[in-house]
């Protein structure tokens, strides 16, 4: 009785291993995407404040946005500036096209 015991066991023994190994792999990847999520919110906070303090403004109706509205290639938006130049200041960017004449280049 007591052999049949310690083969059932020793049967048991490594799927009882393996669902632990399981459970302790799920748990630090799960800690691992917090601690990348927390990071990267952090991350983009501080990117935020510092690329919209300089040219933000409001325009009625549309909201805040950021960049020079004028341009071609604006986006709009409170968040990225342009396509071509997202980080960048629009001040001097060598990709400016005015809205309202197709093809003139804006003069620095």
């Amino acid at each position: 009785m007591l052999k049949t015991l310690l083969v059932i066991a020793v049967g048991f023994l490594p799927s009882l291993i393996s669902l632990w190994v399981i459970h302790k792999t799920h748990l630090r990847s799960r800690l691992r995407l917090r601690q990348a999520a927390m990071n990267f919110s952090s991350v983009q906070q501080g990117q935020n404040v510092s690329s919209v303090e300089g040219d933000r403004y409001y325009l009625e109706g549309v909201g805040y946005l950021i960049g020079d509205i004028s341009c071609k290639f604006n986006a709009r938006s409170g968040y990225i500036r342009c396509a071509v130049n997202p980080d960048g200041p629009c001040n001097g960017c060598r990709h400016y096209e005015s809205k309202g004449l197709p093809g003139s280049q804006k003069t620095v």
